[in-house]
């Protein structure tokens, strides 16, 4: 297996159109040799812990409600270009993504990232709903397997908020400084939403590289999709 760790945050609509890209490469490749982990990275890290309201967050955030509309317009026409339905209409609050992450890293340990995290995305960009809350949270986890009980108890708690908080931090001291960023078994980084035909490429020329490894040593060095 080939490690792929994927830094994202569930409020980043290049982070969805860039899950989706890699979706259809897998689902198309279904021999891929990819073990994915999801890790943290709070685009809003100061966010207030109960969220701010969208609209007046976005137009501080890209110096005026017009010019927040202009780079939104854009993202919009790239999600369906991807094929994804994005309604920013209904996204009344930005969500501080702490617990979030936190549901994410929990779901990592009972094998459901991938899903927790595609349900995250849905739940913001599709349904609007308040990533930010708990029950919100805890109903999405429960609806991908896991206990509700026990994500409510979590969630109520402190628990992991300060080893997320350090991986977020750790991925900031490693250079990573916008999302999505996607290093192939910690050698090669592609940062923002590649298309679904690079990663079916980069997952060729992984299995070639791993095919000759295997036969013995190469005349020299493979070469990677893409180095940071």
């Amino acid at each position: 297996m080939i490690k792929l760790d994927i830094f994202s945050d569930p409020v980043c609509p290049w982070c969805y159109i860039g899950k989706t890209y890699l979706d259809r490469a897998l689902e198309a490749e279904p021999g891929h040799m990819f073990e994915i982990e999801w890790h943290p990275f709070q685009l809003n890290p100061d966010m207030p812990a109960g969220g701010a309201d969208r609209a007046s967050y976005l137009a501080e955030k890209f110096g005026g409600r017009e010019r927040a509309a202009a780079i939104y317009d854009r993202i919009e026409h790239a999600a369906r270009e991807a094929g994804i339905e994005i309604d920013f209409s209904r996204i009344t609050r930005t969500p501080n993504t702490l617990d979030a992450h936190r549901l994410i890293h929990w779901a990592g340990l009972e094998g459901r990232q991938s899903m927790v995290k595609g349900a995250l995305f849905r739940a913001y960009f599709r349904e609007g709903r308040d990533i930010g809350d708990r029950a919100v949270l805890a109903d999405i986890g429960a609806a991908s397997g896991l206990d509700r009980e026990m994500l409510v108890r979590l969630l109520d708690s402190d628990a992991d908020r300060e080893g997320i908080l350090a991986r977020d931090a750790h991925a900031r001291e490693r250079g990573v400084s916008a999302v999505p960023t996607f290093v192939i078994a910690n050698r090669y980084v592609l940062q923002g939403a590649q298309p679904a035909d690079l990663w079916r490429k980069a997952i060729a020329e992984l299995a070639e590289q791993a095919q000759a490894e295997a036969e013995g040593p190469s005349e020299g060095p493979a070469e990677g999709t893409a180095q940071g």
